[in-house]
């Protein structure tokens, strides 16, 4: 970890009525007497007028806050410039800071990588970090808060020490191992293990409408040529996304829209209708919508009046919903799903149905634990383990070795061991200021 000073804007770029700047590190307290004239006093804002050392024309004039080390959020010291949000403003005082020596611009990421560091934050709060700022609906915003306030901390950190307390049963075994009482690991060890295993595989139940919460539920438009596909995804855009025209295989390549649904995130996806394509562009994007097939959550089959019966192979757990569609002038010919996308009739009813269906595979994030494919391996993991240590007939070594694998798997879920190779991934994310 860099001893440097840093700072970034952590407010959005572009005019605004205020801007706040952060700075981090040992120099901290003198930034703040040479360019504010003094150094607040810790957690009190204070209004000052800013300058670059040495000059007397103000920059600017706003609020300082000092937090000394180690009551900080990054656990250094710690300081918030609050100033006008012209973008003059912002960048005279960026480079007046920048001026200064072992001071430097902060990479993305770097001030939650410091707070990591210094033990504001484990790597499962970090990554809820990184969720809340790219939240776009309620209930994501929901499962993300849960992750920041230690939901996965907490109860890894109750399993942790379950198995520590099995592993010292263990190694006392060992050491006394002479003494002549016989201790069967697996009698021994269960009434404490079982509840672990037990609530483990409970969370990996739930993990994956956590994961599919965070990257959204997805439904592809199908159908023929000319069904109405891309009209019905400009009406639940309520906006002109997808070209509309009455000539065939008009839509060439998939179009996506992202929408918050009572709460939920939707990702809509317009595709090339399904036909024997006339050329090799259309025959292109006729196989990328057969390939997507595979990878949505919800598939809608348009077809004028619900005449067209789906031609689709096996739908890997997808759900179907078949919709008739051009209701304002044809007879349907389904009575369950009608609409027009022309008129608004049936819309309602359909993402009523949307909804329904993603809230079933999505959760509404009250309750999630695990949320990403890294959280849920390592459970995997450690469960795998705890499970072999409880083998009949085991050699009390090598349940000793199970256990610590189990607990090596849980510790890197928070960050406690080997977590290097994940953290470059996950602070790249993160916007510079944060």
């Amino acid at each position: 970890m860099s001893s440097d000073t840093i700072f970034a804007i952590a407010s959005g770029a572009g005019r605004a009525a205020i801007a706040v700047i952060r700075l981090s590190g040992p120099a901290v307290a003198h930034v703040l007497a040479a360019s504010a004239g003094l150094t607040p006093q810790p957690r009190f804002a204070h209004y000052v007028t800013l300058r670059a050392p040495g000059a007397d024309e103000p920059l600017d004039r706003g609020l300082a806050l000092y937090f000394p080390a180690p009551n900080s959020p990054t656990g250094e010291d710690y300081a918030e410039l609050q100033i006008h949000g012209g973008r003059a403003v912002a960048r005279a005082l960026l480079g007046v800071l920048g001026a200064f020596p072992g001071l430097r611009e902060a990479e993305p990421g770097e001030f939650a990588r410091r707070s990591l560091a210094n033990g504001k934050m484990d790597l499962s709060q970090v990554e809820g970090l990184a969720d809340l700022i790219d939240a776009e609906t309620e209930f994501q915003r929901r499962q993300a808060i849960r992750a920041l306030g230690g939901a996965l901390r907490k109860r890894v950190e109750g399993w942790r020490e379950r198995l520590v307390g099995s592993l010292a049963l263990v190694e006392a075994e060992l050491d006394f191992s002479d003494e002549g009482d016989v201790f069967e690991p697996a009698k021994a060890l269960r009434p404490l293990l079982a509840p672990v295993i037990a609530e483990m595989a409970e969370a990996l139940t739930a993990s994956e409408a956590s994961e599919r919460l965070r990257d959204g539920f997805v439904v592809l438009l199908l159908g023929p040529p000319n069904s109405g596909k891309s009209t019905l995804l400009n009406a639940l855009a309520r906006r002109e996304v997808a070209i509309v025209s009455a000539i065939p295989g008009t839509t060439r390549d998939m179009i996506e829209v992202h929408l918050d649904l009572s709460g939920m995130p939707i990702t809509l996806v317009d595709t090339a209708g399904l036909r024997e394509a006339e050329d090799e562009i259309e025959r292109i994007g006729v196989a990328r919508t057969r390939a997507r097939i595979g990878e949505a959550d919800l598939l809608l089959w348009l077809s004028e009046g619900g005449r067209e019966t789906p031609q689709l192979e096996p739908l890997d757990g997808a759900e179907l919903i078949r919709v008739a569609t051009k209701a304002d002038f044809l007879d349907c010919t389904l009575d369950d799903l009608a609409i027009s996308a022309r008129t608004g009739f049936g819309i309602d009813r359909l993402l009523e149905e949307i909804a329904g269906r993603a809230k079933r595979r999505l959760g509404d994030g009250s309750t999630a634990l695990l949320t990403r494919e890294r959280h849920r391996r390592l459970i995997q993991e450690a469960k795998l383990a705890i499970e072999t240590s409880l083998d009949s007939g085991k050699a009390l070594e090598f349940v000793a070795d199970d256990l610590r694998v189990a607990g090596r798997a849980l510790g890197r879920i928070v960050g406690a061991v080997d977590v290097e190779e994940v953290l470059d991934a996950i602070f790249s994310q993160f916007c510079i200021g944060k």
